[in-house]
Formats: structure tokens, sequence, C-alpha cells
């Protein structure tokens, strides 16, 4: 019987997934990519998302040996592409687990085979609760870690889990937050009456602390520092006092995609525990990266001894309209393109034959559903009708989401795969 993943090359190829060629209708998504159609020539229809080949390799094997020189557990955030294929590969490159947000990522997880699961949120839905009992009473190797922080969050997960006759406990970690942050508890002796809980319920188990840095109010090297130093300590205090005897090691799990670097640092300088310690990384942007803000943060650009990442996307669209001198109207708007952290950039410009010249001189002004408004600057070429225009965009999480089945392609041009998101 075939895996859940060799599965997805049966899907039917036809009008939900947009870009893909008309005259593929009706074919299965691996009888499409075996057939190794050039992306411009081969029936594809604009806008299109394209996704490089050799950069998604690039950037998971990338993180994978950041991750393993310096000692880190890596779940990587699957919400951020929500490509089961994707999970796959970063497990086979070592992965601890799978990192997700909320219960329905946890459910695309477990239905394409994922073992272990970091769910980085604090879970207080009653179905949602039974699933996971569930899950964990019909498979003994399922792991699942979910976040903690009030007294009254333990009480309904201590409730639904109870009346879901749930087998074995739910491992939980408190997470540690910041005033003015996200979510989290903000003073060690709420930690402390957290854990407490916990330990009363008999339906969960601490197995550690975690949170994320990168919602702190004030984000640099300093205050990350800081702000990790804090989580070790709680981490250190919970220890001494037993909070972790039943866990057989201690999760210490932060780290978005803007501050490994910092993390593996702090991590590096642990002191002892009673037991084990898992120092998890939990990054997600990094896997396709990006034209916009993650280029301009990622911790490879203070520690480019590291490694580096590439961006993996481009999204193809073309001129449909010059309505005014200075002005070109693209056929891709907001449903296409990411924009809530900036606005796309212009990389290309491609001639009908075939011609290609940098965007330079080329911005894209505004957005709307279904048109990108691009400026030319003074001596610019402004791009004509009918030729096509590359955009780098900024955040992969919002790029991802908006198209569910993706054209990866080669330094070629040729599509090579087609990559299934689910949202």
């Amino acid at each position: 019987m075939a895996s859940p993943l060799d599965q997805l090359a049966q899907e039917i190829v036809d009008s939900r997934f947009k870009g893909l060629p008309p005259d593929a209708a009706g074919r299965t998504v691996g009888e499409l990519a075996a057939e190794r159609r050039d992306f411009r020539r081969g029936g594809f229809t604009t806008p299109l998302l394209t996704a490089s080949a050799e950069a998604l390799e690039h950037n998971v094997r990338t993180l994978a040996a950041f991750a393993e020189r310096h000692g880190l557990a890596l779940a990587p955030h699957g919400k951020t592409s929500m490509a089961p294929a994707l999970f796959q590969r970063q497990l086979d490159l070592g992965a601890w687990g799978i990192t997700v947000a909320v219960p329905h990522q946890a459910r695309v997880a477990r239905a394409f085979g994922v073992r272990r699961i970091f769910l980085a949120n604090e879970v207080v839905d009653a179905a949602a609760l039974a699933w996971l009992a569930g899950e964990l009473a019909a498979d003994p190797e399922f792991r699942c870690v979910v976040y903690v922080d009030s007294v009254a969050g333990v009480g309904l997960m201590d409730a639904a889990l109870r009346t879901a006759g749930a087998a074995r406990p739910l491992e939980v970690v408190v997470e540690w937050g910041a005033p003015g942050g996200r979510s989290g508890v903000r003073e060690p002796a709420v930690a402390g009456a957290v854990a407490d809980a916990v330990a009363r319920a008999g339906t969960l188990r601490l197995v550690g602390v975690a949170g994320y840095e990168g919602e702190l109010p004030v984000a640099d090297a300093a205050s990350v520092r800081g702000w990790l130093d804090q989580l070790v300590a709680l981490a250190v205090a919970f220890d001494a006092e037993g909070r972790f005897d039943d866990s057989p090691e201690i999760i210490l799990s932060a780290g978005g995609s803007a501050w490994f670097d910092v993390l593996a640092e702090c991590f590096a300088a642990l002191p002892v525990f009673s037991r084990p310690v898992l120092p998890m990384l939990r990054a997600g942007a990094y896997v396709s990266h990006d034209h916009g803000r993650y280029r301009a943060i990622t911790p490879f650009g203070r520690v480019p001894q590291e490694g580096e990442l590439r961006p993996a996307f481009l999204l193809w669209t073309q001129v449909v309209s010059q309505p005014e001198p200075g002005l070109a109207l693209l056929n891709a708007g907001k449903r296409d393109i990411a924009y809530d952290l900036g606005l796309p950039e212009v990389v290309e410009v491609g001639a009908a034959d075939g011609a290609r010249r940098p965007g330079t001189g080329l911005t894209v002004a505004r957005l709307a559903d279904q048109h990108a408004f691009v400026r030319a600057e003074a001596g610019a070429e402004i791009p004509s009708v009918g030729e096509w225009v590359a955009l780098g965009m900024s955040h992969p999480c919002t790029i991802f989401e908006k198209w569910p089945m993706i054209p990866v392609v080669g330094a070629d041009g040729t599509v090579v795969e087609l990559l299934r998101t689910y949202f």
C-alpha cells in the first residue's frame, strides 16, 4: 500500500490549483511532474509561484548542518510551509520532529506519518484534546509536546483528557513569555503555580520549559540573550525542585528564524541538570527564505561563516495593462502575493523572445486584489504588455499559504516536482 506521501502523486490536476497548465487537467500530479515541462513554455499560466529546487535543498541542508554543529535538536516549524513533502525532507536530514502552531496542523502532520510533534501553543479545545488523546492511545511511538501557561488552561486540558479517557499523559512544557510579548508566563512564581497544576492533573507530564523570542517587545541580541537566560534559569529552578522527575529528559526550546545564532550561543553554556537536556531549535522560515524580512534578519548575516540561505520563491506575473506612462499593471495581487511584511520587489523582467533583464528601477507601489502597480524610476524601462515580471516576496509563511500546489523548478526551468500544501 502506498504511503500518504506517495499518494500525493495520485492527486488529479484540475482547476483547484492555480497556475497549472489547463491542458494537464485530468492527469495526476505525478504524471505532470514526470513530463518535466518548462515553466515558461509548458502551458503554465500566470500568475505562477515557483520554488527553486536547488534553493530548497540548500536551505534545509544548511540549517540541519547548523543544528548538528551546535548540538541542537531541530524541530522545524511546519506552519511555515504546511508541505508534508518538506516535512519528510527535514526529518530525513535528522530533524527531531515537526513543530506546529494549532491542532489542525498537527492533524496534517499525523496524516503524513510524523511521529514527534511540538505544538507550540496552548490548547484548551476539548475536541482537539480528545483527538490528541486518541492519537496517543493508538500509537505508542507518537509523541506530542504542548505549551501550558496558566492554571486555568491546565484545568481545562485535564478535564478534557479525563473525559476522553486519555491512556497516557500528554507532555507539556511551561511557556516562558515576556511583559508586552505574546503568550507565556511572565513571572517565575506564576510558572511555579502552573507547574504545580500540571503535577496535580494526572493527565499531563511536565517535560521542560520553552518559548518564542520573536515577539519580544524589543528584539535585539542583548534582549534575546537576557530572555534566554531567564528561560534557562526557570528550568534550573524547576529541576532543583524535582518538577521534571517523571521525565527522562528536559526539553529547553526556543528559536525562530531570526535569532538562532544567539540561541546556539546560550544553549552551548547550559549548566548541569539532573537528567539529559534536549536543547531544541524550532526555526521555520529558513526552508524557503525570502527576498525581504528574513533576508534582512537572518542570523547568517551576523555569522556568515556559518552558512547562507537562498530565497527559493519567485512569483511570475505578466503585464496586462499600461494605462499611463511609467505605470504597468501586473496580473497578480493580494490573492497571490505575500504582502503583510512588505511589498514585493521586482527581480527581473522577461521578454517574449526569452531574453531577461534585471528589475532595476522598478518598484511595486501598491497592490489590489488581483493587480500589482509597478512604477518606473526616471530612466528605467517600464515592462511592456505581455512581458513576464518576476517578483520576490517577504515572509515565507504568507507565501506558502496562498498556493496549494507549487511547481518546483530546476536550474534549467523545468518543473521537477509539484509541492502540495495544506492550509
